[in-house]
């Protein structure tokens, strides 16, 4: 039986759009519906899938995107639909669309966030870092994560933002986000939310970096791509220091041995999308020429998620939700090790739903190979059922 007043989740397995609405639809419904989350597979008829959620959830602010593959109640799943919906007596939110990407440029930012804010401010007042988080959804093939992450977490001053790129099931064609009732490309969606609810935005990885350096000594930074390292072909260099032929680098090589680049003090994740035809790599993240580099190693991503867990719950209380972006890289990562069973038990009893991403942002920063997120307990004056 459902709790009046708390975030309700759900998450379908069937196959045409317009079921899996409803069953969605059926599973999150509750009065004063404030807001909507939603991941999807691309393989949905996306005009459908959109049409049927708009005529469910008529004046509710529904925002979500496709994935390479959804989390939610049941686990894992790679084709189906997940999300949540929070009621407003716990949240106001409002929610902004960014488009054509290709030409937004990092002044524009502020001009995008300052409407926001004020809307927010105009139904929930006293907005602030102790009571507001923001959510970034993105194009994963845009390619622009990073200016995006970097203005807007700017124009949000001490509102941490954090969120994940689209994606679609690994076939790198094509990723989409939903805003104002349709999907759209080449864009972004800004969710702001106020809420009574204590809550953590937090990043978690699980790596530990080896000593030889990789210098980056040829790449096209527009397109992701690296062509030298070390003054020798990218994916050469690259196979040469994990241990393996070029011809056996794969999506699951790049999962178990991704490279980290230094910032002051703090390792971010640079995964490797795909190794090329002309002996250049391409990349999830923003790389450039001279950058240092280091192969990582995974070490216990279970162990680790289970502590991140337990630290957020000792500071807020149970969780009622938490929402994850969590790499695609890392979902390949556990299939390898044969880890995922334990991994997906995990989250299902910290009630996490999200996606897996093609890349996630973290206060402003783009990064690979982690899981980004925000856990909400329940109200202080109340308790978990």
């Amino acid at each position: 039986m459902s709790i009046p007043n708390t975030i309700r989740t759900a998450q379908s397995r069937v196959g045409d759009a317009r079921a899996a609405v409803r069953e969605f639809y059926a599973g999150v419904c509750q009065p004063g519906m404030a807001l909507v989350v939603f991941f999807c597979s691309s393989d949905y008829d996306l005009d459908a899938l959109a049409d049927e959620m708009t005529k469910l959830f008529q004046g509710v602010t529904v925002v979500g995107c496709t994935a390479a593959g959804e989390i939610g109640p049941v686990g894992y799943h790679d084709l189906g639909l997940t999300g949540a919906s929070f009621p407003a007596a716990s949240c106001t939110a409002v929610s902004g669309r960014i488009g054509d990407l290709q030409h937004f440029q990092i002044g524009e930012g502020a001009a995008f966030v300052q409407p926001l804010l004020q809307q927010l401010e105009a139904a929930a007042p006293a907005v602030g870092p102790e009571n507001c988080f923001s959510f970034l959804l993105i194009d994963g093939l845009s390619r622009r994560e990073e200016p995006v992450a970097r203005a807007l977490q700017d124009a949000l001053g001490a509102i941490t933002l954090f969120g994940g790129s689209a994606g679609d099931n690994l076939k790198l064609t094509r990723t989409w986000v939903f805003h104002n009732g349709a999907f759209h490309s080449d864009s972004a969606v800004l969710l702001l939310v106020s809420t009574r609810l204590p809550f953590k935005i937090f990043k978690t990885q699980h790596f530990v970096s080896e000593e030889e350096r990789l210098v980056v000594t040829e790449a096209d930074a527009n397109q992701r791509i690296v062509r030298e390292i070390n003054g020798l072909p990218a994916a050469e260099e690259y196979a040469r220091v994990v241990g393996v032929a070029v011809g056996d680098l794969n999506p699951m090589r790049f999962a178990a041995s991704p490279v980290v680049v230094t910032i002051d003090g703090t390792d971010y994740v640079r995964s490797i999308q795909r190794a090329n035809p002309d002996g250049s790599l391409t990349f999830f993240c923003a790389i450039d020429e001279g950058l240092v580099l280091r192969v990582v190693r995974g070490v216990d991503l279970l162990g680790n998620l289970e502590r991140t867990f337990g630290t957020i719950r000792a500071e807020i209380g149970p969780f009622q939700l938490v929402l994850a972006c969590d790499c695609i890289l890392r979902n390949l990562e556990m299939t390898q090790s044969g880890a995922k069973d334990a991994v997906a038990e995990l989250l299902r009893k910290n009630h996490v739903v999200g996606f897996s991403t093609y890349g996630e942002q973290y206060h402003g920063v783009h990064v690979n190979q982690t899981l980004t997120g925000i856990a909400l307990g329940y109200p202080r004056e109340g308790h978990a059922p």
